[in-house]
């Protein structure tokens, strides 16, 4: 396969916003049209008639697409899963098919889960301790789906964004947060559009 015969394609750009005491949230979800096909975090439990209705307009039905990667086990992430009878399920650093789990590699001790030469899955905890991305090389662009390790574009600006979503671990996050920027081109964060990385985040250190 040549790497333009990837396409990634934004099904749904994810949102959140708090209002009094609750939040109102959805995840980004995003297919990777190949072969392989892969769908990473399947919204919630209310969402599957949308997600068949959008793969619908891209020639894919449930049972073309052979992974289904959540970033980490959020509801808002996972709650979809069951659609997809026929893939591999990796869910943070769990990977299974029907009752079988894989234990090796071991994405927890950071072995990244290799697809294909230019899809892989790393680990990326923070958010919380299971999160991971997935990496997609195309046309020598690296995009990185990773859920909330980022919320949206505007927290790169303000820490508390990011934050207050919640996060097991704030320094670990923030030092996945700095690998990310700096090998990524384009970022799909957890609950807003994609966006280009601006070249200074570039220079950010792994231990700020």
């Amino acid at each position: 396969m040549n790497k333009s015969d990837l396409q990634i394609i934004v099904l749904f750009s994810g949102y959140s916003e708090i209002q009094e005491n609750t939040m109102n949230a959805n995840c980004t979800c995003t297919l990777i049209k190949g072969p392989p096909n892969c769908i990473i975090d399947t919204m919630t439990a209310w969402d599957g008639s949308k997600i068949i209705e959008a793969l619908h307009k891209h020639e894919i039905t449930p049972n073309d697409i052979n992974y289904v990667i959540c970033t980490h086990g959020h509801s808002d992430h996972i709650g979809s899963n069951h659609l997809f009878q026929n893939a591999i399920h990796i869910v943070g650093f769990s990977v299974s098919q029907r009752d079988h789990y894989s234990l090796s590699p071991d994405i927890g001790k950071g072995e990244n889960y290799e697809i294909t030469d230019n899809i892989k899955v790393i680990s990326t905890p923070g958010h919380t301790l299971q999160d991971v991305s997935v990496l997609v090389k195309i046309n020598n662009l690296i995009y990185a789906i990773t859920g909330d390790l980022f919320e949206k574009f505007e927290d790169l600006e303000d820490d508390s964004i990011w934050i207050s979503a919640g996060s097991d671990n704030e320094q670990l996050q923030r030092t996945n947060r700095a690998k990310i920027l700096k090998i990524a081109n384009f970022i799909i964060p957890g609950h807003g559009p994609m966006f280009q990385v601006p070249q200074k985040y570039k220079v950010i250190k792994n231990d700020t």
